[in-house]
């Protein structure tokens, strides 16, 4: 249920909850974001991603064939080369929060270090 939300709108709609999962799922690799992260700021080639993600270009196929298959990824053909793109800004959105709130999950909850000797004895 929704806080604040009236009687008609509390319910969640399950098929709406499996595509928001599938979504979250599609994303939930470090590759596929920095993917979709890269894809952001502007279209890409495959070599271009190798590089600027720094993985082998079959491991970033294989990732832009399942952002393709799930409609979160476009590609033109350009001469020889297929440009890819966000099919949706939605998706950059939901890709830039994600690593925001990451960064700052992991700053604010990472277990605190042994104290060293020196701030032990003192």
């Amino acid at each position: 249920m929704v806080q604040g939300a009236s009687d008609k709108e509390q319910a969640l709609d399950a098929g709406q909850l499996a595509d928001a999962a599938d979504l979250l799922r599609t994303l939930g690799t470090p590759h596929r974001l920095a993917i979709v992260l890269e894809l952001a700021s502007a279209p890409r080639c495959v070599h271009e991603l190798v590089e600027r993600v720094g993985i082998s270009q079959s491991l970033a196929s294989q990732h832009l064939r399942i952002l393709r298959t799930t409609g979160l990824v476009s590609g033109t053909r350009r001469g020889k080369e297929t440009v890819y793109a966000l099919a949706d800004e939605h998706v950059a959105h939901i890709a830039r929060d994600a690593f925001t709130h990451g960064a700052e999950f992991a700053l604010h909850n990472r277990p605190r270090s042994e104290p060293t000797i020196e701030e032990h004895e003192s």
